[in-house]
């Protein structure tokens, strides 16, 4: 699997990622979904991959 995202791509969903959960845990409801695309967020980052830009044909790194 190679990667296909740069790193400020990585930081950036991370932080997305850390704010998506928050206000999961925070605000309850169907915040929820949100806590589901943070831990994609965070896990793409982490391998440094993200299938849809695969797919999409796209890369920033």
């Amino acid at each position: 699997m190679e990667k296909n995202m740069a790193t400020w791509d990585r930081a950036v969903r991370v932080l997305l990622g850390i704010i998506f959960l928050y206000l999961a845990f925070t605000k309850g409801g169907a915040w929820w979904i949100l806590g589901i695309i943070g831990i994609v967020f965070i896990g793409t980052s982490a391998v440094g991959f993200c299938p849809l830009y695969k797919v999409l044909g796209f890369k920033t790194g």
